[in-house]
Formats: structure tokens, sequence, C-alpha cells
């Protein structure tokens, strides 16, 4: 590798770093901005601002960090310039692959863990090459791996999970033991003494122990600090109660400072601890590629000089922070992450981003077994003092514009002062600490010890935590994985190979942009279907005849397509039907909690509807059903290969199609313009339907005498015609059902 490669491959090195500033920003955002847009403590705007001003601060304390990457991991003397840069850009072009298909999917994970399994990866692959070119040992591996910090790296990240969420739901217990739900009286009273503590708790982890790590802080500084730090906090908290005391008697609520406090506080330690990931390894290149060029043979002399301690411009950092902060406020990306954490921590329960699977109901089960035995060892009386404090439902109701907020702005408070004591004491201490593992873990614990995974949620909140987590372990394997192989294709493809998996990268990166663009438009249809939206009878029949329509217009689409794709036994139409199946089974449901929501509104009023409600159930669940049956049997007859409807069998079943898609569609603009229902020209056609049906069965019965029609092929037939005549049957059930219950409500279609 000449020279001229060289200073080419360190300015790819560091043009990598901003793209993945942008895409390790927009996984990570989720860490410090989720206790506050969850709890809607300010405008979106507000939030973006005080977060943006943290991680310009936090920036400047990340200068300790940088050396995880130069040698944290590997032990630089042992290698020369070209091998660390081999390894430097294997490792960059993996984190952002990497991360931008956890963003596109809206999973959090961390960065950490990426850059150090990346790290580790790339340099055991090259260190393994060194060894096999020179004929030695592979147990030399030890010599050219930082083994015990590499260790203690990795078991500080793992140990991260449980501490914060033990931590995050005791300090969230405690915290509403004391306040209790109701706990806007209680917090007049000492709410100023709970907020300075907060404020100090805060402070302290910020300054005192993240000071030494500045890069605008000199030794004189740092030791005045560690030497008055007791001083430095009692005057913060003193200061910091009589403020908050002042603001309460101006009926402030001073909660919403404490968040937002913390949120600058949270997003400070997130850009101290985090910056590394993004631009400590092309900063180490840097720095190699300069100590390299100061010497005579830049091309074989060892990088030792990177094992000394080498301080990082600030200047550098400033403009990480910049990029950091744009990418931030302008990412979607970063929204679609921060929406997986709110979802997971909402204190009510609502549409579930999340399935429910074998694992989460093993543990739900086992949790509750669990509290069963330590609530015994407890008396009744105590028992009963804890519940009252902690029951939700004395919480007030928060009525807002835009809807309720996902929780309160105690647990906000606490999540941030937690997460922001654990990751700032981390960054003291030189620990790579997952913020995205802290954060998260902290507010699951949190949402916990509040009650927000009860009964009807649990499981489907331990799903997406599992989720999650999964996702953070395979970040490591992958992270690994992916970094050896490609150290091991640039370090035998030198240039080319560089080229290749640049072209490779950007490849990826673009076909993720148009998955995520295609996700948020079906999410944007999905947003219709809110639970939230309702709040007065009117509006809840409006909404439910708008999502009524959405619906039947999908299984309308879905059913054309499905039977396109059997006709032609196109597997890869059906399939995409297939996998569409969990989403309208969603929408089914959303309607169905709508219509009660309506028809108890309606009861208050004196409006005797709730002999519908069984009705309603059994109407919407067969028509799910219907749709359903229709797209797995076709998945399944392409799928395996079986033999293909007949010619004449697909020209029967096209008539099916277009006589049930005329009931289909004249539903659709029934609920869509909320019009005057037409019963008797339905019943017409659902009639003609079934008198076709009828006809096909006679039909089909010489095919099946003959055996022109395969067993499997007559069972599929009589399915669908089946199911057609079913769905018709539902949709005119259906409407009469919304004739009768709400016909005085509709209001009549404007003739604008």
């Amino acid at each position: 590798m000449s020279q001229e490669l060289l200073l080419i491959g360190v300015a790819i090195l560091l043009t990598i770093a901003v793209f993945d500033i942008v895409v390790g920003v927009s996984n990570d955002a989720v860490n410090f901005l989720t206790p506050s847009i969850g709890s809607r403590v300010a405008p979106r705007n507000v939030i973006l601002i005080v977060a943006s001003l943290g991680i310009l601060a936090g920036v400047t304390f990340s200068s300790g960090m940088m050396e995880v990457a130069r040698k944290g991991i590997f032990h630089p003397q042992f290698f020369t310039m070209p091998e660390l840069l081999t390894i430097f850009l294997a490792v960059m072009l993996t984190d952002i692959i990497l991360l931008d298909q956890f963003n596109t999917y809206g999973l959090p994970t961390s960065t950490t863990v990426s850059i150090v399994f990346e790290l580790l990866g790339a340099a055991v692959a090259v260190s393994v090459l060194k060894i096999v070119q020179a004929g030695d040992s592979l147990v030399m591996i030890v010599e050219y791996i930082n083994t015990a910090k590499a260790i203690t790296i990795i078991m500080g990240i793992l140990l991260s999970v449980a501490i914060s969420f033990i931590f995050g739901a005791l300090v969230q217990f405690l915290t509403r033991l004391l306040f209790t739900f109701d706990y806007q009286q209680r917090f007049k009273r000492y709410g100023a003494l709970w907020g300075g503590l907060a404020m100090s708790s805060i402070t302290y982890f910020i300054l005192v122990k993240g000071a030494k790590g500045a890069s605008f802080m000199s030794k004189a500084n740092v030791a005045w600090i560690k030497t008055n730090w007791l001083l430095m906090i009692g005057i913060i908290f003193v200061v910091s109660a009589i403020l908050l005391a002042i603001l309460q008697t101006m009926k402030v609520n001073i909660l919403k400072p404490i968040v937002l406090v913390g949120t600058f506080a949270l997003a400070m330690a997130f850009a101290a601890n985090d910056l590394v990931n993004f631009i400590g390894v092309p900063l180490a290149g840097l720095h190699a590629y300069i100590s390299a060029m100061a010497t005579e043979a830049p091309l074989t002399v060892t990088m030792g000089a990177l094992a000394k301690k080498v301080p990082a411009e600030t200047s550098y950092l400033l403009l990480a922070g910049i990029i950091m902060v744009l990418t931030m406020c302008l990412s979607r990306k970063a929204r679609t992450v921060t929406a997986t954490s709110i979802n997971l921590s909402a204190q009510e329960e609502g549409q579930e981003r999340f399935e429910s699977i074998f694992i989460s109901r093993a543990i739900v089960r086992l949790v509750l077994n669990a509290l069963d035995m330590v609530k015994a060892l407890f008396p009744e009386s105590l028992r009963s003092v804890v519940r009252k404090r902690l029951d939700p439902s004395t919480a007030p109701k928060m009525e807002m514009v835009e809807g309720r907020p996902s929780f309160d702005l105690l647990r906000a408070s606490v999540n941030l002062m937690v997460a922001s004591g654990v990751v700032s004491y981390a960054t003291a201490n030189k620990l790579p600490l997952s913020t995205t593992y802290v954060t998260f873990m902290v507010a699951m614990g949190s949402s916990f010890a509040d009650k927000a995974w009860g009964r009807e949620s649990a499981v489907y909140r331990v799903t997406g935590v599992l989720t999650v987590v999964g996702g953070w372990f395979m970040t490591a394997v992958i992270a690994f994985s992916f970094a050896a192989l490609f150290a091991v294709l640039i370090f035998y493809g030198q240039g080319i190979g560089v080229l290749l998996l640049v072209a490779f990268a950007v490849t990826m990166i673009i076909k993720t942009h148009r998955k995520h663009r295609a996700k948020e438009d079906v999410e944007q249809v999905g947003e219709v279907f809110n639970l939230e939206k309702v709040k007065d009878p009117s509006e809840c029949v409006e909404t439910t005849f708008k999502h009524m329509s959405l619906l039947l217009t999908e299984i309308h689409q879905s059913l054309d397509r499905t039977l396109e794709g059997l006709f032609t036994q196109n597997f890869d139409i059906i399939g995409v039907e297939r996998k569409k199946l969990t989403t309208s089974q969603q929408w089914s449901n959303i309607i169905i909690a709508n219509i009660f929501k309506a028809m108890r509104l309606l009861d208050q009023q004196g409006v005797d509807v709730s002999h519908q409600y069984p009705q309603t159930i059994r109407r919407l669940q067969k028509l799910s059903d219907g749709h359903r049956d229709i797209v797995l049997r076709a998945y399944t007859h392409v799928g395996n290969h079986h033999k293909g409807l007949l010619p004449e069998q697909i020209e029967e079943l096209e008539l099916v199609r277009q006589k049930l898609g005329v009931i289909l569609s004249e539903v659709e603009q029934t609920f869509s313009r909320q019009q005057e229902i037409n019963l008797e020209r339905l019943r017409s056609l659902d009639t003609d339907l079934r008198a076709y049906a009828a006809e096909l069965n006679e039909r089909q019965l010489p095919r099946i005498k003959d055996i022109t029609s395969k067993t499997r092929l007559s069972i599929l037939y009589y399915a669908i015609v089946g199911n057609a005549m079913m769905l018709s049957k539902q949709n005119l059930e259906l409407l009469e059902i919304f004739d009768n219950s709400f016909g005085d409500l509709k209001e009549p279609p404007s003739d604008v």
C-alpha cells in the first residue's frame, strides 16, 4: 500500500465519519428525547433546542473517551499504519450499514456495542492474518488484543442492563410511594427539596465526575473540583431548592424545568460518552497517519504513538456536535426509533407494537407468581397502604389537544436523573457504557414500577423489550462477524476492496432509505387508527365510519391482489399480502375498541345500544377471518407448488371476485361518505352472488368425479367461494348494525 493510498484511505475514513454520525444519532436520539417527548413537557421544538445545547456542551467532555478507539481494544504498537487503516475502514463501513438497518426498523440498538465489537472483530481478523503470515501460533493473539480492557468494557455494558433496570424501578417506586400518582398537592409541600436533590445529583455526575474528561479543563481546575465537590453540590442543592420554591409560589410546575434540565444533562452525558462511537475511530486514523508521516518509513513503522495520551481537538469535537444536532432535528428515522421506547413505556394500554410470544408469557407468569410470594411476606395493612399510594387510577386526567402524554412528568424526571447519573459515572471512569442500554432499561424499569405493564399490556411490553434486547446481542454478533469479514477483504483487496465495500455500503443505505419511506407511508395510514382521537359520541361515530371504510378498502385490495397472485401462480404477490394480515387484524381490533367507546358514551346519554356489542365483534371478526383464510390458503397452495387452478375455475372465480368487489365497493362508499344505506340493493347483490355460488357447486361436481380437479384444488376452490359469500353476508349485517345503532347520529353528506 502506497502513501497516496494511505491518504485516500484516511480521507474516506473521515468522510464516513460524517455519515456515521448521522446514522448513529438517528439511533441514539431515543436516549435523551424519550422522557421529554413521552411526557410532553414542552413543544417538540423547545425540547430539541434544549437537547441541542446539551449535545454541544457534552462533546467537549468526550476527550478522555477517545482513548477507547485508539488503545481500548487492541495494542496499537503491534500494528503498522496500513494494518490500522484496514481495521478502521472495516469498522466504519460495518458501523454505518449496521446502524442504518436498525434505524429503518425503528429498533434502538447500541452504538457503543457496535463500535466495540467491530473494533474487536476487525482487530482479531487482522491479528490472525499477521500471525499466520509470520508462521506463529494463534495463542499469540493475546499479545495483539487488549483482552483485559475489552472484557472490562463488555462486562460493564452487560451489567448496565441489569443495573439500569433495577435502579430505574427502585427510584421510581420510592418516588411514587412518596408522591403517589396524584402528586400535585404533595409536590407543593416538599417538591422543591426533591427537585433540588435531582438537580444536585445531575450536576454532580455531569460536572464533578465528567470534568476530568473535558478538553477545555486544565489540571488545576479539575483538581479544584475534586477537592471542593461537596461544597459545590451543597451550594447547587440549596440554590436549586430555593429557586424551585420561588417558582412554585409563582404557580409554575417545577417538574417542567427539572425535566428540561434533565434532558440537557442526559443529552450532554450522551454526547460525552457516545461521541467516541462516531468519530473516535476516524480521529484515531488521522492521528495515526500524522504520526506515520512524521517518520522515515510510514508504511512499516508500528503505531506505538497511539498508546500515548493524545488530547482531542476541541474544534473537531464541536464540528461533530453540530452535525449531531442537525441530524437529531432533521432525521425522520430518529422519530421512528424514539416511538418504540415511548410505546413500550406508555402508562395506558393502547395499540401495542409487538405481539405476544411464549417467552414473554412465561416471564409474566413467573413475575406474577414471584410478586404473590413477596406480598405474602408483608402484613395486609402495609400492603394496603402501598397499594393505595401506588394506584394509577388516582392520577388526574390530562386533557391535551394532541392527546394524553405517554407518562407523567414525575416519571420523566426520574428517567432522566437515573440515566444521566449512570452514564456520566461511566464516562468519568472511561467506560464506554451503552447509553441506549441505560436509558432504555431505566425507562422500562420505571414503567414497570409505575404499573404501566398491567395485565392487559404486560406480555406485549415484555415481547418488545425482548425484541430490543435480542437485537442488542445480534448487534454484537453481526458487528464482530462483518467487521472481521470486511477487514479480510480490505487486507487482501486493498484499494479495490475498499471501493467495493464503499459501493456496497452506499447501495445498502439507498435500499434502506427507500424501505423506510415505504414503511412511513404505511404508518401514515395506520396513524388514522388512533384510540385517543375519540372524545364524544358524534366524533366516535365519524371516526368509526372512517376506520371501517379504510379497513374494507384494504380487505378489498388485498383480496384482489391475492386472487391475482393465485391465478398467475405468483408467490411474491401473495407473500406481500400475507405479511399485511397482522396490520389489518390490528385495525379491526381498534375499530372494535372505538365502537365500544362510542356505545359507552351513547349509553351515558341514555341511548340503548348495548345489545349490539356481541354482534359487532362477531361480524368484524368473521370479516377478518374470511379475508385471512383466503390469503393463507392461497399462500400455502402456491408456496407448496401445488397444481394451479384450471382455466375454467379461474374464469368462474374471477366473476366471483367481481361480484364480491361490487358489494365491498358500495359498502366502502357507504361508510366513507356516511350516506344513507341502500340495504335492498345490497341484499339483491348478495342474493345474486349466492345464486352464482350454487351454480358453481354444480359445475364443480363433474370435475371432482373425473379427477380433473384434484382434492387440494377442489378444497381451495370451495373455500374461496364460501368465504366470498361469508364476506358479503358480514358486510350486510355490519351495515344493519350501524344503521340501527348510529343512524340518528350520522350527518348527511354535504352538497358542496
